[in-house]
């Protein structure tokens, strides 16, 4: 049998441990060859690919990033995408296709399955953490760790100049980061998208942080929103194939209208892709090796249409329509929790 292997959407740290997974249990175990497609699901599309072997994946346990590079393709919006992307397949005699991704790049896997019978399987990468059906995706332990770093340094400076400082991280429709890392970080204030935030509270949090001689860290989710007001982002025209925003830009709103309000001095540090970057924990190596050696079974079982997914320690097949059906987003009683230690 002959493997296909793409990593679509945004990089993150885990990756390559998930490939070296898959090659290393396919070829020692079960005698598989495999075919890396490039730059995600433009690989498939344009037949673009590289040759995976043991060689090939030895010493990418902890890089960052892909060694396959990746791209936010749709090839469903593609003209005459299917057929090409069946094309290629043929043409290299992939017999299999597994897709290593998020929302979007699983959404393609599941779709091609489900109605045009390309045999894929999905493992699950994000950041974000936002998939269903999976306790956590890899790469988000990592972005944790990178933000709560970035937080725990940015205390030393905010209370040396007594200014807030306004952390904003990724999370576009999931406020996963913002709530680990804040709570993590010793943040005064959290902001998710899944609640808009009343700006006079959170000018009322700052005030009742600086009575108390210290300077307020604020950390917002990209996504989040303020109750009167629309989503801030700094190229709202800009989208991407798969109908997405470029988030960015609601920390510097957020800093300015703080200072504004308060007449504090207030400042922006935007996280942005180093949270995507660098090598992975140890966590998400491990996590990211159990979801290839675990996708390589699904593939050689046959259980095409399915997702790896983490569910307490075990490692489980999901239907991939079940795994993209909805975002998992933060429930309001895990917010709660961490308002104890706002203002």
């Amino acid at each position: 049998m002959r493997v296909g292997v793409l990593t679509g959407g945004g990089d993150c740290p885990g990756l390559n441990a998930v490939i070296r997974a898959m090659v290393r249990k396919g070829v020692q175990n079960h005698g598989f060859e495999f075919t890396g497609f490039r730059d995600g699901w433009r690989g498939p599309l344009e037949g673009l690919t590289r040759q995976l072997d043991i060689p090939a994946v030895r010493g990418i346990l902890p890089r960052g990033g892909t060694i396959l590079g990746s791209s936010r393709t749709n090839p469903l919006k593609a003209e005459n995408g299917v057929r090409r992307v069946k094309e290629n397949l043929a043409k290299y005699e992939v017999d299999a296709l597994v897709a290593i991704g998020g929302e979007d790049t699983l959404g393609v896997a599941a779709r091609l399955y489900d109605e045009y019978g390309v045999p894929c399987v999905g493992v699950p990468k994000t950041i974000d953490n936002d998939l269903s059906a999976t306790d956590y995706t890899f790469g988000f332990d990592t972005a944790v760790n990178i933000a709560t770093e970035a937080i725990d340094r940015l205390h030393t400076t905010a209370e040396s100049h007594m200014r807030v400082l306004v952390v904003e991280v990724m999370g576009r429709h999931a406020g996963w980061i913002a709530l680990h890392a804040g709570l993590a970080g010793g943040a005064n204030v959290i902001l998710l998208p899944e609640q808009r935030f009343d700006l006079d509270q959170v000018c009322g949090w700052v005030e009742s942080r600086f009575q108390a001689s210290y300077a307020p860290i604020v950390v917002v989710a990209e996504g989040a929103m303020p109750k009167d007001g629309d989503l801030v982002v700094k190229d709202a025209d800009q989208l991407d194939s798969f109908g997405h925003v470029r988030l960015s830009g609601i920390g510097d709103w957020l800093a300015k209208e703080i200072e504004k309000r308060t007449g504090k001095e207030a400042r922006t540090t935007v996280l942005g892709h180093i949270q995507r970057g660098g090598t992975p924990t140890a966590f998400d190596r491990w996590l990211a090796t159990r979801f290839g050696l675990h996708a390589i079974d699904a593939v050689r079982d046959r259980e095409f249409g399915t997702m790896v997914a983490l569910r307490g320690t075990d490692i489980v097949r999901v239907p991939l329509t079940e795994a993209t059906a909805k975002l998992k987003t933060v429930d309001p009683a895990l917010y709660a929790e961490a308002g104890v230690f706002f203002g």
